[in-house]
């Protein structure tokens, strides 16, 4: 350890078990998704009543997003929609885009940006990255790559490998020496290279904002990577609407191709970021059941 703060996400490591996934990934293949969707009221009746902390924060998250304190049935739809895109990893990830009705926005946008090259999205753990993911495999020729630290990165590769081992190229390691060179590559051959920037490995590189009514800090090392990369950055959210229906969102934050040094690029990095939380926000207050940090995001 080097002394430095670890943020409370990393203190408490996510619940999860390789085991498991496997079974749930051979029930959800054999029996079809309405029949394994079952499964998921018994994980989520379990979470609402046995964890304590992760129940403490939907409840605190869901009345910024709400405005008012939320209903047991509010609560209760929150849990089972992050335990439904978990599953649906099954299936998008399995390329069963069929049984899915997908509604995009932004894509336009998105296009023409990349007629130069690859772009930069900016996600968070609101909603589903697979759906992004794998309707991007619809289009020919279109490919999407996740960067991830390390730690993040082996823990994601496994779970893939256990959904659809073909998946597992897409993830990109950061903190590696050849990190960024593999990213700028993927990015000059055309590809989208999302990265989640709502979380932080270390609790001194992080920057305040208002968010949902209180101060947040959300990490700023991602967007001095972005500037690096020298291109154009979009928001991206994979918003689940209930049932079998997804909303695909992008919205263009920057584009650091324009930016020179300094002074300049110090200024644009600040200004991404403050537009990527206003859109965080806004999508969450649309889509309050797909915020999926179960821990306490505002340190009260």
């Amino acid at each position: 350890m080097n002394g430095r703060a670890l943020p409370e996400w990393r203190q408490r490591p996510e619940r999860g078990h390789l085991g498991l996934l496997r079974f749930m990934v051979r029930l959800s293949l054999w029996g079809g998704r309405r029949l394994s969707r079952a499964v998921l009221h018994g994980a989520t009746l379990y979470f609402l009543l046995f964890a304590p902390r992760p129940r403490a924060a939907s409840r605190d998250y869901l009345r910024r997003a709400l405005g008012r304190p939320p209903t047991w049935r509010e609560r209760y739809r929150h849990l089972l929609s992050f335990a439904t895109t978990v599953h649906d990893r099954v299936y998008l990830l399995n390329g069963r885009f069929d049984l899915f009705d997908v509604e995009v926005q932004g894509a336009d946008a998105l296009l023409r940006a990349m007629d130069s090259g690859g772009v930069l999205l900016m996600g968070a753990h609101l909603g589903s990255f697979e759906a992004l993911r794998c309707v991007g495999r619809q289009r020919p020729g279109l490919q999407v790559s996740m960067l991830m630290y390390e730690d993040n990165a082996r823990q994601m590769r496994a779970a893939l490998a256990a959904i659809n081992p073909e998946a597992r190229q897409d993830v990109v390691p950061l903190g590696r020496p050849d990190s960024m060179i593999e990213a700028a590559q993927r990015l000059e051959q055309g590809h989208l290279v999302g990265l989640l920037v709502d979380r932080s490995l270390d609790a001194d590189d992080r920057a305040l904002h208002d968010f949902l009514g209180g101060p947040a800090a959300f990490p700023v090392a991602p967007w001095r990577v972005a500037a690096v990369l020298r291109r154009p950055v979009f928001f991206m959210a994979g918003l689940y609407l209930g049932a079998n229906r997804y909303r695909l969102v992008f919205e263009p934050l920057a584009d650091f191709g324009t930016v020179g040094r300094g002074a300049a690029r110090d200024a644009a990095i600040q200004a991404a970021r403050a537009a990527y939380v206003e859109r965080l926000q806004a999508a969450c207050r649309q889509a309050p059941f797909n915020w999926f940090n179960f821990f306490d995001f505002w340190q009260r």
